[in-house]
Formats: C-alpha cells, structure tokens, sequence
C-alpha cells in the first residue's frame, strides 16, 4: 500500500452515524477514483447492495406492522427529460460477459467491510447508496452507447 495515502481511521460501533456515513462515503468516492470503476460495473454492485438492504429493513418494518418510505423503498427518480429513442447495441451477454468480477467484488468488500466494522444503522447505509444509485441511473439513462457504460462513473466534485 502507497504511504502516500492517508490512513482514514474507521469509526467504531459507538462513533456518531454521521461519522459513519463520512467513511463509508470517503471509501466508496476513494476507490473509484483510484480504479476509475466503470459506471456499469458500479452500479451492478450498488443494485445488489440497495436491494439487499431494502429487503431487510422491509422484513424488520413488516414485522413491526409498519412500511418504508418511498424514499428508501424505490430507486429515486431519474432527472431531466430521457431519450425514448433506443441506440441498437451490442447484447447484454456481451456486455455482462465484458465485466470485470474481481473489481466488481474489491467494491462489493469495501461496501461490506465499511458497514460491518461501523455497524452503520441499516437505514442510514440503504439512504446513502441510494444517492449513488441515483447517480448511477442518472449516468446510465444519458449514455449514448455501450462504451460510455464502460466509461469511468463521473463523481461530482462536491461528493
């Protein structure tokens, strides 16, 4: 590992959720910058993470009689105005066959990792990838072609 990394120190069991939140964030936005992830391949792991989470917390909400918020039930909606044109492309065998598992699972570890060793809220985890579902989608719903799903995902300055 580089020493010119700094060390982010992870936040134990009884930090402040909003700690938690910072590491997971600063993990997440660390990583795909250093591997430049491609968007498709990020957001295949932040759909398995969103759906596990929501299936979760639905079970604990159910047998509490009560229901999730849309807010963390369903992807957010996708902005500006979508292109009803479809671009003909290559067939999903192909670009599923195109993708990288072992960065696929270095990114799956790290989302894991983080939130095991904070023993972040389920809540807080499911609202914070949620944000960069929507990101995601929102990238997704503009590319022009396969290769832009293969094109690194675009993290705002501001995240």
């Amino acid at each position: 590992m580089s020493e010119d990394l700094p060390r982010i120190p992870i936040p134990g069991p009884e930090a402040e959720t909003t700690e938690k939140m910072v590491f997971l964030q600063e993990q997440i936005v660390n990583f795909l910058r250093q591997y430049s992830m491609p968007l498709l391949e990020v957001s295949l792991v932040f759909s398995k993470y969103t759906r596990q989470l929501t299936d979760a917390l639905e079970v604990q909400a159910r047998a509490l009689g009560e229901s999730l918020p849309a807010i963390l039930s369903e992807p957010w909606p996708i902005l500006g105005e979508q292109d009803g044109e479809s671009t003909q492309g290559p067939p999903l065998e192909t670009l599923l066959g195109n993708l990288d598992d072992d960065r696929m699972d270095i990114l799956d570890t790290i989302l894991r990792s983080a939130m095991n060793a904070t023993e972040i809220p389920l809540v807080d985890a499911l609202m914070q990838l949620r944000q960069w579902e929507h990101l995601a989608r929102n990238q997704l719903a503009s590319a022009k072609g396969a290769g832009q799903l293969f094109s690194p995902m675009e993290i705002p300055d501001d995240w």
